[in-house]
């Protein structure tokens, strides 16, 4: 009789899995904090004119955005389909406009109140006429840094 014994080939061990939810709850923890949502819901129907120029806006948190077109579907029969103003999610008027600028302006720190810039997102099918007087409420608050928002034509 041997002391020793022969050892005998058992196959790869298995991969333990003790860790698995640690993982798992890690990756959740790190999609919720870097994961942002839509902070308003789109209320008017927006398809933004071409452009061949376009520039990315640096600091989306000094951006406030002013959306103007046709109601959505469930607002038409409500509002008709004239383009509205829409700020944060309501439709707001033209004297609307500079009490949404101020607030804005509150909600930044002081060295940033200079660099706020107001995005108007336009339907291309609304009248100039809309956009001419929130342009003019605009310059009445203050906010002169204005951007017009537009997709990007690749073949020109």
């Amino acid at each position: 009789m041997s002391k020793f014994k022969k050892k005998t080939d058992k196959g790869t061990p298995s991969i333990s899995t003790a860790s698995l939810p640690d993982i798992v709850f890690m990756l959740l923890f790190f999609f919720m904090v870097s994961t942002t949502m839509r902070d308003t819901e789109m209320m008017v129907q927006v398809r933004l004119p071409e452009a061949t120029q376009v520039a990315k806006l640096e600091k989306k948190s000094l951006v406030s955005h002013i959306f103007i077109g046709a109601p959505s579907r469930q607002y038409q029969a409500l509002l008709g389909t004239d383009s509205r103003i829409q700020l944060n999610d309501s439709f707001k008027t033209l004297v609307d406009i500079r009490d949404f600028i101020s607030s804005e302006r509150d909600a930044l720190g002081e060295a940033d109140k200079a660099k706020l810039t107001t995005s108007l997102k336009i339907d291309e099918d609304t009248r100039m006429g809309i956009v001419d007087d929130v342009k003019q409420e605009l310059r009445k608050a203050s906010a002169l840094k204005i951007s017009y928002a537009a997709r990007r034509v690749e073949n020109f």
